[in-house]
């Protein structure tokens, strides 16, 4: 590594330099835990096929593989547990702003009920406003979702710069990873945001559909 760098040259029709490097062995590290074997597989057949001795062996750490596997697979885990609790909090906040918005125009709900609006019209009313709500709230959150990797980028950055010892100190892991961006789950996540919302919403809609007229004129 020190006389030929990071590239590994195949010798064809003499050494490379005038000079024989005999390897006895390569470590490779693949970035998909999930392409783990298929990789191996397709190494080991094209070393095979240039490989006139036979004496080559690939082998792959599987204990290690699985570990790497669960770990995923709880941190995937906890993530979900993370994004539930954060719908299901955002959900309540919801319909906490709506059940207020219920009880702050009470009485203009009680004048439209004495005029003839239906139950319907008054649940469609507080809905459409539920609707309108979740969609504001989604693309904010779309927005800080495609500002944090560069927000995340900036501020490794500058602890690079003003702590590159601690940051020398952090697993490879850590000070290489990068966050992106899926665009599939982009339009999924703002449909469930406006889901959620929306099904918060339903017991305010509700609730201010059945208020008694009278009661609600009476209301100051």
């Amino acid at each position: 590594k020190q006389r030929l760098g990071k590239i590994i040259f195949r010798r064809v029709g003499g050494s490379f330099g005038g000079e024989y490097v005999e390897l006895n062995q390569a470590t490779l590290q693949i970035r998909n835990v999930d392409e783990v074997l298929e990789t191996s597989k397709l190494i080991e057949d094209s070393l095979r096929a240039h490989d006139d001795i036979g004496d080559i062996e690939v082998v792959v750490p599987l204990e290690l593989l699985e570990q790497a596997k669960s770990t995923r697979m709880m941190f995937m885990v906890f993530m979900g547990l993370i994004a539930g609790v954060s719908l299901l909090v955002g959900g309540i906040g919801i319909m906490n702003i709506m059940l207020a918005t219920v009880t702050e125009r009470t009485r203009e709900i009680g004048i439209r009920r004495a005029l003839g609006a239906r139950q319907s019209a008054i649940i469609r009313q507080f809905l459409a406003e539920t609707v309108s709500l979740s969609i504001l709230g989604g693309l904010v959150g779309i927005a800080a979702g495609f500002l944090g990797p560069k927000v995340t980028i900036l501020i490794r950055d500058i602890l690079y710069m003003y702590l590159p010892d601690r940051m020398a100190g952090l697993p490879s892991t850590i000070r290489t990873m990068t966050p992106i961006i899926v665009e599939a789950s982009v339009p999924i996540a703002f449909g469930i945001a406006v889901l959620v919302g929306t099904v918060f919403g339903i017991y305010p809609a509700i609730r201010a559909a059945k208020m008694d007229p009278i009661e609600a004129l009476r209301h100051e």
